[in-house]
Parts: C-alpha cells; sequence; structure tokens
C-alpha cells in the first residue's frame, strides 16, 4: 500500500513541477537570473509549496506516527559541517548552470529532449561516483 501511495504522489508531485514551468530550463535559468532578466514566476511556485508544507508540517507533526508507517523518520544532525555546504554549493552550481534541479529533471527525461536526458544521465553517474567515493570521505 505505502509504493501505491508514494507512486499517486510522486505522479501528483510531477504534474506540479510540470504545470508550473520547473520542468523549463528557460524558467529556472530566469528564475536564477537575479542581476539580468529575472523571470519572478517560480516565487510563487516556491512561496506557495512552502506554505502548503509548513502548514501541513506543523498539523502532521502532532501526531504520533505517520499513516504508514510506525514512527517519523526526521534528520537528527542540526549542525554545520564542511560535507554540507560543499553538497549544497555543488547543487546550487549544478543548478544555475544546467537550470535544471534533478526531480524536475527526471520530470522532464520523459520529454526526449537530448540536453535533459544528458542531465539525467549525468546525475546518475555522479550518484554512482559519489557512493563509491565516499565510504573513502572524511566524516
Amino acid at each position: 500500500m505505502k509504493n501505491v501511495i508514494s507512486l499517486i504522489v510522486g505522479f501528483i508531485f510531477a504534474l506540479g513541477l510540470g504545470y508550473s514551468g520547473m520542468t523549463q530550463v528557460q524558467v529556472v535559468r530566469g528564475f536564477l537570473d537575479i542581476t539580468g532578466d529575472w523571470n519572478m514566476n517560480l516565487l510563487g511556485v516556491m512561496i506557495g509549496a512552502i506554505g502548503v508544507h509548513s502548514i501541513l508540517f506543523f498539523i502532521i507533526k502532532k501526531r504520533s506516527a505517520p499513516l504508514l508507517d510506525s514512527k517519523f523518520h526526521l534528520p537528527t544532525k542540526i549542525d554545520l559541517d564542511l560535507r554540507l555546504i560543499a553538497g549544497a554549493a555543488l547543487f546550487g552550481i549544478g543548478w544555475g548552470w544546467a537550470g535544471i534541479c534533478p526531480g524536475p529533471g527526471l520530470v522532464a527525461s520523459v520529454s526526449g529532449n537530448t540536453h535533459i536526458l544528458l542531465f539525467v544521465a549525468s546525475m546518475l553517474m555522479g550518484m554512482a561516483v559519489f557512493k563509491s567515493v565516499e565510504p573513502k570521505l572524511p566524516k
């Protein structure tokens, strides 16, 4: 049952990404270009998403457990370290350079666009390289 609900929620998320324009490279790059021809359309998408999440998270965390699990699995690490900062910086640079975020990239890959497919393939290769290198990194 959890897998069916995950599939439905993922499909709804994908529809939202597509409808909002988050899968269009030119829209994302326009939003990130705050010093040039700034396209603020995604600001509304982000504010709406943060608002809905904030309200529902506040309500849901009052429950003793989620609907489909025995407990909540929330992050416990609260300190900033080099790995977190470097990872966030690499993610941001990649997002700004490519104009594609991983989630919207996966959604947009069904378009068959060569640039999107190259991005997704590169992302998957990067994940595989990190998985093999990560055990050797300082903790």
